[in-house]
């Protein structure tokens, strides 16, 4: 008989109450209040305590705290990762992340949900979807992305977005719900913000 953890990794109904589940979470966050209380300028001292807990971890990154995760081994981050604080990753399923992927601040990556049905919810049936975001994607800070969402390569979500569903390669998207506004282009190497030419 499966387990709860087995059941959470297969995208399967899970209680999240489950002892084992309930101890890695308590590790998880004690970890994260270490990163959290660390002196900004002790950044080694704080990469250490990432690789302890990611399930991947590049040779760079960084990550401005306050992080907070749920498990963190299901995380897997690319070459030159960069998060700016307030990140919150609830990786029940796999986060995967490309390389030189940039997220502003307040960015939320969800792979945790519950059932519609209230009875199912109220007796603690969670479940979890995996996420995965490609190479060079940007992320627009208070942006959320949702359980089973897949984020294409190069892309850009702007600021307050929700993502419910896929987002191609090669575009910038935004919006509640987010939604495609328009490919990038070779002409967007010549500007830097707007109409400002570099």
């Amino acid at each position: 008989m499966a387990t709860e953890k087995e059941k959470m990794l297969s995208q399967k109904p899970y209680l999240a109450s489950d002892p084992e589940l309930s101890r890695e979470r308590i590790h998880a966050q004690k970890t994260c209040f270490k990163i959290n209380s660390i002196s900004p300028e002790l950044v080694e001292e704080r990469n250490v305590l990432f690789r302890d807990i990611l399930g991947a971890c590049p040779k760079n990154f960084y990550i401005e705290p306050p992080f907070h995760c749920d498990y963190g081994y299901n995380i897997k981050l690319g070459e030159n990762f960069y998060s700016n604080y307030n990140c919150i990753i609830l990786d029940c399923a796999e986060v995967r992340i490309g390389n030189n992927v940039m997220l502003a601040p307040n960015v939320s990556i969800f792979t945790a949900g519950h059932p519609i049905d209230a009875e199912k919810r109220n007796q603690g049936w969670e479940y979890a979807i995996p996420v995965t975001i490609g190479d060079n994607v940007w992320i627009g800070g208070n942006t959320v992305v949702n359980p089973g969402v897949n984020i294409g390569s190069n892309t850009v979500i702007g600021s307050g977005s929700v993502l419910t569903k896929d987002i191609p390669a090669n575009v910038i998207a935004a919006g509640n719900p987010c939604k495609i506004i328009r490919e990038i282009t070779e002409d967007d190497k010549l500007y830097y913000f707007k109409k400002r030419k570099f």
